[in-house]
């Protein structure tokens, strides 16, 4: 037993001797990169058992927007095309939802999997990163699903109101429609996260994020009109702002993260003002001091 714990310090000893600074070959990452693969598949895997059993609470809940379409006269109904739909459907419910809650977890593995070659400045941004961006994440699903909730009665309005017409709704499509909007809004609701994080790493910029204000107002209300497609203006306006908001959040955080650590004089300089440049003759004594 002595002797096996005396090898491990020997090997522990030479790997320090052979790369002090923790660096790995190729091969350690790809060992590194697999094993967090692997947490993360047996993680969804777990998340998705449990998709599983909560199957007809989830399934209840999906059929809220038709529900909200009958209440407003319009009659839809949900099919389950073959004999094996309904076990297909249950499947993908199941591995969406532990895709869904597993989330946090892979999100922790690829940041544990950067994390060793990061400075160790910046790995303290990993709580405020992970603190932050897991919560909107889960809001932006919501978001998603209230905004489903809203799609379906307007999509479900062009249909023409006749007795010779019959609205059947194949379950597995409107389930695709329903997760990839609350993915969308999540993932919509952490790019602020990311571009913080960016800021800190000293990527990008906050006046290069306070440049493309016009296009994030744009773009916030545009994404908003695609996935939200209701009648009234205050709904538009409400998500809209609530997407903007958040992106000027992270402009004025990475502004005063910027502020902080001293901006060079470069950077203050106006778009059309040029920098001066040092082109006069330089000293004998300076030349023989480089």
């Amino acid at each position: 037993m002595a002797s096996d714990t005396q090898g491990r310090e020997q090997d522990a000893k030479r790997r320090s001797r052979r790369d002090p600074e923790g660096r790995m070959a190729l091969g350690e990452h790809l060992v590194e990169l697999r094993n967090r693969l692997v947490i993360s598949a047996i993680t969804v895997l777990v998340l998705a058992i449990v998709g599983w059993f909560v199957f007809p609470y989830v399934f209840e809940a999906l059929k809220r927007p038709f529900a909200l379409a009958s209440a407003q006269g319009m009659s839809a109904s949900l099919n389950f095309q073959g004999v094996g739909t309904g076990l297909n459907v249950r499947l993908q419910m199941a591995a969406y939802v532990g895709l869904i809650l597993s989330s946090p977890m892979i999100m922790l593995q690829i940041w544990l999997f950067v994390m060793p070659g990061l400075h160790k400045n910046e790995r303290k941004y990993a709580v405020g990163f992970f603190g932050s961006a897991i919560p909107l994440f889960f809001i932006g699903c919501a978001a998603g699903y209230w905004a489903v909730n809203q799609l379906v009665p307007v999509l479900l309005s062009f249909t023409p109101d006749s007795e010779d017409v019959s609205q059947l709704i194949k379950y597995d499509e409107y389930l695709s429609l329903l997760v990839k909007t609350m993915l969308a809004f999540g993932i919509a609701f952490v790019i602020p996260v990311v571009m913080v994080l960016l800021n800190f790493l000293g990527i990008l910029r906050g006046k290069t994020m306070l440049k493309a204000w016009r296009w994030i107002i744009f773009l916030s209300v545009l994404f908003t009109a695609i996935m939200v497609p209701t009648p009234e203006p205050i709904t538009l306006l409400v998500m809209s702002a609530a997407m903007a908001s958040l992106f000027f959040v992270a402009i004025v955080i990475a502004l005063v993260h910027d502020r902080r650590k001293g901006v060079d004089a470069e950077d203050e300089l106006d778009d059309d003002q040029a920098s001066s440049l040092d082109d006069g003759p330089s000293s004998l004594d300076e030349d023989d001091g480089r």
